[in-house]
């Protein structure tokens, strides 16, 4: 049941123009950026060559877009997932969902796995960028997956934490705009912090910013990995409260 929930949420995205306007906007101004940075790097080509350990077309070139990439999905996901609930209790077809024979937590499962899903083509399709640069540069290629499983890792926070939001709300609106004021706190609250600080733990980028760069910690995984938990449970206690309503 969950990957049959998740298939039809992912078939359903496609259904309206939001999803097709998001990859192709996306893609342009990935695409722009990437070719800006292609730019840049044959400008500073030549000094490049008499610096000792000078960063290469990883560090100047894809790791900017993959930067780029996780502001965009800051700012997409939320209006993706705010009508993965909201919008079936606005509808009254939550209703008819909780009271079938499936479980809350494969609906809460199989509504998460369709949205990533969605993100997941969203980082493939960049992905493409830098993988064309093989054809005639040296990439850095560990350094270009650790950027990449970091991309993943945060867009599924992302999804985790939209869909906790759309589980509290009928109107898709605040679910969207109560996402993106989460993601955007989470996002930016350990500016001026010690980086030893609780902030600096709880924000987001001080444990995605060392995956761009190439590091992969434990410490870092970690905190993905509860984040995600976390929020799945809470939707699934929600929902189960909802159900218990009826």
């Amino acid at each position: 049941m969950i990957t049959t929930i998740a298939l039809r949420e992912f078939r359903a995205l496609f259904l309206t123009p939001l999803a097709w306007v998001i990859l192709a906007i996306s893609q342009m101004i990935l695409s722009w950026v990437f070719f800006s940075q292609i730019d840049n790097f044959f400008i500073v080509q030549d000094k490049l060559t008499t610096m000792k350990n000078a960063p290469g077309v990883t560090d100047l070139v894809i790791t900017p877009v993959l930067e780029i990439a996780s502001i965009m999905l800051l700012m997409i996901t939320p209006l993706l997932t705010m009508r993965l609930l909201s919008e079936e209790k606005r509808n009254g077809t939550l209703n008819l969902l909780l009271s079938s024979p499936i479980s809350v937590a494969d609906i809460i499962l199989g509504k998460f796995l369709g949205i990533v899903l969605f993100m997941l083509l969203f980082v493939g399709l960049i992905s493409l960028m830098p993988l064309s640069l093989l054809l005639g540069a040296d990439l850095d290629l560990g350094k270009l997956a650790a950027g990449l499983l970091g991309l993943t890792l945060m867009l599924c926070s992302f999804s985790a934490a939209g869909l906790y939001l759309s589980s509290l709300t009928s109107n898709p609106t605040i679910a969207a705009i109560s996402t993106f004021g989460l993601l955007l706190l989470l996002w930016i609250i350990d500016r001026g912090a010690d980086s030893d600080s609780v902030l600096s733990y709880i924000s987001m980028t001080s444990h995605f910013l060392p995956m761009m760069h190439g590091i992969i910690d434990s410490v870092d995984i970690t905190y993905f990995a509860l984040f995600i938990s976390t929020f799945l449970l809470l939707s699934i206690r929600q929902m189960d409260a909802q159900r218990l309503q009826q």
